[in-house]
């Protein structure tokens, strides 16, 4: 648990030991948590650094504060997952963005699948878009990690399978696969540099959608004798790929590592 508020920063905002917060960053810090002059915060910048930092002055919209140390920040899985996610209805989505984050997905990008109930047009993918995008980020805060996920922008089928770089690992959860469970294909691989997994929205992948996928190179998987809903299939899926290959379950540096808040902080002091 983390003993300071943390908050994300562009880069560009830091001088030296100035930081300037600006946006909804600094609103939640003067009029929402009510913090002021002489309080102490954790400014993630999405690079992988963390700056603890004394709030100097706040006026307006602006938070001016002194980096009082810094160092890299900790909290992020050392393999890179990408949930590719059929867009899914109403608050579910949004559960599936939040939970991703604090499992540890490093990447979403939405699709829309044949069998998908939502329709987004342009207007609304970019809407739903930065909606997902600040609830990535809101989530990256409250769990520790030092980077918020990138929500990508909402696809259709053929361009998201255009999106996945050769060579990662793509498994695909489906409920009509029997012979080959996601267990076991975990267990029979070596660890890839990257995993990319497929989920379906309400009412599944269609069978022509997962033959595209197997055919680029795709595995489908079971992942039990339950059918999982879209929302809890991916969550699921993340979960067993970074038990499996990544820091879910806790290591041997758990609880060793140094950063924000961590007496052990071994980041440099100005």
């Amino acid at each position: 648990m983390f003993s300071l508020p943390r908050f994300f920063i562009e880069p560009e905002s830091l001088r030296d030991d100035a930081v300037t917060i600006t946006g909804p960053e600094a609103h939640h810090i003067g009029r929402v948590l009510r913090l002021g002059p002489g309080d102490i915060i954790t400014l993630l910048d999405g690079c992988g650094n963390f700056y603890d930092s004394r709030i100097e002055e706040i006026r307006d919209d602006r938070v001016e504060c002194r980096v009082l140390r810094r160092g890299r920040a900790g909290g992020e899985p050392p393999l890179r997952v990408v949930l590719v996610q059929g867009i899914a209805k109403g608050e579910r989505m949004d559960f599936v963005i939040q939970k991703g984050t604090e499992l540890g997905a490093a990447a979403f990008l939405p699709v829309q699948c044949g069998r998908s109930v939502v329709r987004l047009d342009a207007q609304k993918r970019v809407a739903r878009r930065e909606r997902w995008q600040r609830i990535a980020r809101e989530a990256a805060k409250q769990c520790g990690r030092a980077l918020a996920p990138e929500v990508m922008e909402p696809v259709h089928w053929p361009a998201a399978l255009d999106l996945i770089p050769p060579g990662a690992l793509v498994l695909v959860p489906w409920e009509e696969e029997s012979g080959r469970s996601l267990k076991a294909e975990l267990q029979a691989r070596v660890k890839p540099d990257e995993v990319y997994i497929i989920i379906g929205p309400e009412g599944g992948l269609e069978k022509r959608e997962v033959d595209e996928a197997r055919r680029r190179g795709a595995v489908p998987v079971t992942l039990g004798p339950r059918i999982l809903r879209t929302e809890t299939a991916g969550l699921a899926a993340i979960t067993m790929v970074l038990y499996q290959w990544g820091d879910l379950g806790g290591n041997e540096h758990v609880g060793k590592e140094s950063g924000p808040g961590n007496p052990g902080l071994q980041g440099q002091s100005v």
